[in-house]
């Protein structure tokens, strides 16, 4: 198996680029949840075999044609809300050998929780709105794409279930 345990679908530029999110927010702070997100949500949507056939390519710079159509117009915007979401979550928090702290910058006030979860919310639904295009997308071209398709290997099939996202409770 290749290794694309480093591969990103989006950089910290996109991030940038169709969120709220500050230019100024380290990378190594976004990465993670890029990650988490393309590896739970992407890959129940595409499946394992699709997935790792996208994850390949890109590793590569090898993506063309329909592939590429499929992660720059549909996979990118699912997983940038996503993976947004979760930042906006757990942002403020950072574990050191002091324990769990929330960091607070001087001049700066922090939103309540409610605000918190309006914010994740919405770009929870901005991310599901995604997810549904590319449902509809790869429900109408199997044929473009055979790994969607063809036996996962052991691997994960994918879900057509356009809300297959479970929420947590902090």
């Amino acid at each position: 198996m290749i290794a694309n345990d480093s591969v990103l679908l989006v950089t910290k530029d996109d991030i940038y680029k169709y969120t709220s999110v500050s230019g100024n927010v380290d990378v190594d702070k976004i990465s993670p949840f890029i990650k988490v997100a393309q590896d739970i949500e992407i890959q129940t949507v595409l499946g394992t075999a699709l997935y790792q056939r996208i994850l390949t390519d890109v590793r590569n710079d090898s993506l063309t044609g329909d592939y590429e159509t499929l992660l720059l117009q549909y996979v990118q915007p699912m997983l940038i809300h996503y993976a947004v979401a979760d930042l906006m979550q757990f942002h403020g928090y950072e574990i050191s050998n002091a324990g769990i702290v929330r960091n607070s910058p001087e001049n700066t006030i922090l939103p309540d929780k409610n605000e918190i979860d309006t914010i994740v919310s919405r770009q929870r639904k901005i991310a599901e709105t995604y997810r549904l295009r590319l449902v509809d997308y790869l429900t109408y071209y199997p044929q473009l794409f055979p790994e969607y398709t063809a036996n996962q290997n052991n691997g994960q099939y994918p879900s057509t279930d356009p809300s297959n996202y479970v929420s947590f409770n902090l």
